[in-house]
């Protein structure tokens, strides 16, 4: 699967997988390129554990998700299931846990957190910095 094909597959609401693509940090630029695309999506792999049934994402948001899952598969984050690094494409605040849907200010700052991630690191080895949370400055954290 390429990024290309997967954002392909989103967009028409043709992605069947049960699961998020095995990407490896070698995708995460081209998964970067889409990360502000407000394109809302409905058929999309949704982490079977979670209670709560969102019925659509951007597509910007769901693939910042999916970086996510590339580093939580890299560390073996506790909180990864199968390849779904968290229940939901969507934060949280860290501090009272409170749910966050989705808007145009909270995507933009988790985009512009994952890119400034990526541009401060990408020519270092990734097993060097797969630990850094993108979000870590931020009041955010995945749900």
């Amino acid at each position: 699967m390429t990024v290309d094909r997967y954002v392909e597959l989103l967009k028409k609401g043709k992605y069947d997988a049960s699961e998020l693509p095995e990407f490896s940090s070698r995708d995460i630029p081209a998964l970067l390129a889409y990360s502000n695309d407000t394109q809302l999506i409905k058929d999309f792999p949704r982490n079977i554990i979670s209670s709560l049934w969102l019925p659509d994402c951007s597509l910007g948001m769901y693939l910042l998700w999916t970086i996510e899952s590339i580093r939580a598969r890299a560390i073996d984050s506790e909180y990864l299931i199968g390849t779904f690094p968290s229940q939901n494409p969507i934060v949280q605040k860290r501090d009272n846990l409170s749910l966050l849907l989705e808007n145009s200010e909270i995507r933009e700052l988790i985009a512009r957190s994952y890119n400034d991630w990526w541009e401060s690191n990408k020519n270092k080895d990734f097993d060097r910095f797969k630990e850094t949370d993108p979000l870590k400055n931020t009041e955010y954290r995945w749900h």
